[in-house]
């Protein structure tokens, strides 16, 4: 049965598509194909980073083929030198197990894994048959088909070696694509699995694998990769000033994933909406259109962080982070303010002065004049605070207030917080404890 989508094609307009071995189109048209890519498992929420080999694999299946996605419990043991200066921290087995739960739920956000359907996702940990092989059977089995003048040529060996910034390589480490290779060998020998899909800088250790096939069982097995996705400032994608921006909402709240998107240039909007979406290449077409003519609504960066924030959290998440962003840049109510959750509100005022005050003061009231100045300190005096609520410029939780005004138990958010504005864009946040 001949393919109807064009899996490659896809991924051409996409930008998503770096290097094929040759005949990987032709054979993908043919029939489904199983394919997959390898995930570290080193935590248990994968990042932003992780995104682009995700939708190569939602890509493939949703074009007819069968994805496999591979944990790599038994490589995140050894960790893989590619574009690292340094050793990472091995791990033991129930962290590892813990991690590909954690995983697979986050996959299945963007695979089909549950369906009966031929080309359902299926999900592997490399653990499982690299555990029960020994050294030596290792080394006899598998080891004596790669030279090492073959190892040695990989760009992510001899980067590593020759870099003046690191210790060298571990024979640990040099082995990785060894390991890597294997994977590839038994999902072909196991699945009838003869593409591996991965980032640019995967390039030598996937065509290690293709070498395992060819020398071990005669056969043929196929690469593809995609490239590293950069940001147009030169800065890396995928980090915000906290770190990682990750898939888990523990981790990085859906408000704070919602904005790393929406704080994007408009360069970077114009390709990421093509990597990070399933938009048709007709409607991310008229979206630039439309943004290029009105550049100041920022209809690119809006629908890109919409399409991610549902796929990635849902949809109700989305319309959280959008209220929750309304609030600090819009239009918004005291109600608004009370909807959001605890670790919402901290975030939307992350950076914004803090003072704390005694619940007790509360019972009776607190005068506001008193609060603006002398409990909290974010006027300077009593008199600016007077001249302030004369001028009207005073909102508490958003709601503007007089020199009568006084702050009680209704006015907690959250019962412990209570927020403070002078004009637009000058806020201060009561921590009531």
């Amino acid at each position: 049965m001949k393919m109807a989508q064009n899996f490659i094609e896809e991924l051409r307009w996409r930008g998503m598509l770096h290097d094929a071995m040759p005949g990987t189109e032709e054979y993908l048209l043919e029939q489904m194909r199983s394919a997959y890519v390898g995930f570290d498992p080193t935590a248990d929420s994968l990042h932003i980073g992780n995104l682009v080999p995700i939708m190569l694999l939602a890509h493939y299946q949703r074009a007819g083929h069968k994805p496999f996605a591979l944990v790599g419990g038994a490589t995140g043991m050894i960790g893989d030198p590619s574009g690292k200066s340094a050793e990472r921290n091995l791990l033991d087995e129930k962290t590892l197990r813990h991690n590909q739960e954690a995983i697979k739920a986050q996959l299945s956000r963007f695979l089909d894994f549950d369906s009966d359907a031929p080309n359902a996702a299926i999900l592997v940990n490399n653990y499982d048959w690299m555990s029960q092989f020994s050294f030596l059977d290792f080394i006899r089995d598998v080891g004596k088909h790669i030279t090492v003048n073959y190892m040695m040529a990989k760009d992510s060996v001899k980067n590593r070696i020759s870099s003046e910034s690191s210790e060298g390589m571990s024979f640990t480490e040099f082995t990785y694509q060894l390991v890597q290779g294997y994977d590839f060998l038994h999902l072909y020998k196991e699945h009838e699995c003869t593409l591996q899909m991965g980032g640019s800088d995967q390039w030598g250790n996937i065509t290690t694998g293709t070498e395992l096939i060819r020398r071990i069982q005669g056969g043929k097995g196929y690469a593809l990769t995609c490239p590293l996705i950069t940001k147009s400032d030169g800065s890396k994608f995928g980090k915000s000033e906290g770190g990682n921006v990750w898939l888990d909402a523990k981790r990085t709240s859906p408000y704070k994933f919602y904005q790393y998107w929406l704080n994007t240039s408009d360069e970077d909007a114009e390709k990421y909406i093509k990597i990070f979406t399933f938009l048709t290449e007709e409607e991310i077409n008229s979206l630039i259109a439309t943004h290029k003519e009105t550049p100041h609504q920022r209809a690119l960066q809006k629908k890109l962080a919409d399409e991610v924030t549902v796929i990635v959290h849902s949809q109700e998440d989305l319309d959280n982070a959008i209220k929750a962003s309304a609030i600090l840049f819009g239009k918004s109510t005291s109600a608004d303010l009370k909807d959001l959750d605890e670790a919402t509100f901290l975030d939307v005022f992350e950076g914004v002065p803090q003072a704390e005050v005694s619940k007790d003061l509360l019972t009776t009231g607190m005068d506001i004049i008193g609060v603006l100045a002398e409990h909290t300190g974010f006027l300077k005096s009593n008199g600016e605070a007077r001249r302030a609520l004369k001028e009207n410029s005073i909102s508490v939780n958003k709601e503007k207030v007089n020199d009568s005004y006084k702050i009680d138990q209704d006015d907690l958010i959250n019962n412990q917080f209570v927020l403070l504005q002078r004009g637009k864009k000058n806020y201060f946040v009561i921590r009531v404890v």
